[in-house]
């Protein structure tokens, strides 16, 4: 079994970050190791939430580990409160990466043009840093403008996505996947790029009127399990980009109308069917 380390904030109530890498990595069949950076009573839509800073944890956990002898398969890195939290990150690439070992990051910070409120562009080219360290990486449109000093558009076209892929290029992963991309009118999903074979690659299916927190950790948990479990690239992108889209029908048709998060806990079955395929 593939092991993962997964580096992110818990928040208690929310389905976003840890409560949503952990039970879906696990459901996909990956033995899921977290690295937890701070708790949150709910995640950041809610008013009043509390907030337990972890960063001073990590060293003795991950110091234990080495001492324990522990590897991982891959190393996903989420939500990062801080630039101490980045640095960290980036030292446990350090020390426990190896040959094998895949590196995914998901720099969460950003969406709609803007910087989410605890964070300014000192933090982005920090989290660009990151990034350039990594194999695989999947921001999204915003993030991925602030990391490469390009201009946000809502109105975009194929070129300024492929410009865009190129510009994460060079920040050093090997491969950049833009989520959030429209590449025609109904449609969403993602588009990538391989700096090691010069390909482009896209996956588009309908777009949902509807927005939820933590669809996108949704998508990344998804993608990186589908690598683990031996997927390429291509096939690992397809299924992420149909969970996530089946799980928001799914949300939209609970007479509840959950507002704070996805029900992913309902189309967890149909999740580990599609693994079986």
């Amino acid at each position: 079994m593939k092991r993962i380390l997964t580096i992110q904030d818990i928040s208690c109530l929310g389905k976003c970050s840890v409560t949503i890498a952990l039970p879906v990595l696990s459901a996909m069949g990956v033995e899921t190791v977290i690295l937890p950076t701070a708790v949150l009573s709910t995640h950041t839509m809610f008013k009043g939430f509390t907030v337990k800073d972890l960063s001073d944890q990590i060293t003795p956990i991950t110091a234990h580990w080495k001492r324990e002898n522990i590897k991982f398969d891959a190393i996903y890195t989420g939500y990062l409160g801080s630039a101490e939290e980045i640095e960290l990150a980036e030292n446990i690439f350090r020390d426990f990466r190896q040959p094998d070992t895949l590196i995914f990051v998901d720099p969460v910070m950003a969406d709609n043009g803007k910087l989410y409120p605890a964070f300014d562009m000192a933090y982005a080219k920090q989290n660009a840093g990151l990034c350039a360290a990594a194999d695989v990486i999947v921001p999204n449109i915003t993030e991925a403008c602030f990391m490469t000093d390009t201009e946000y558009r809502e109105n975009y076209d194929e070129n300024y996505i492929t410009g865009l892929l190129k510009k994460l290029a060079g920040l050093g992963a090997k491969i950049s996947i833009l989520t959030g991309v429209s590449l025609s009118n109904g449609k969403t999903g993602a588009m990538g790029y391989n700096t090691e074979t010069g390909e482009y690659f896209a996956y588009q299916n309908d777009l949902i009127p509807a927005k939820y927190h933590g669809t996108g950790d949704l998508f990344s948990s998804v993608c990186v399990g589908a690598i683990l479990r031996g997927r390429d690239l291509r096939s690992a992108i397809k299924l992420a980009a149909d969970y996530t889209a089946e799980t928001i029908r799914v949300t939209l048709k609970n007479p509840s109308q959950p507002w704070y998060g996805v029900d992913f806990e309902t189309t967890l079955p149909a999740l580990i069917d599609a693994m079986r395929k």
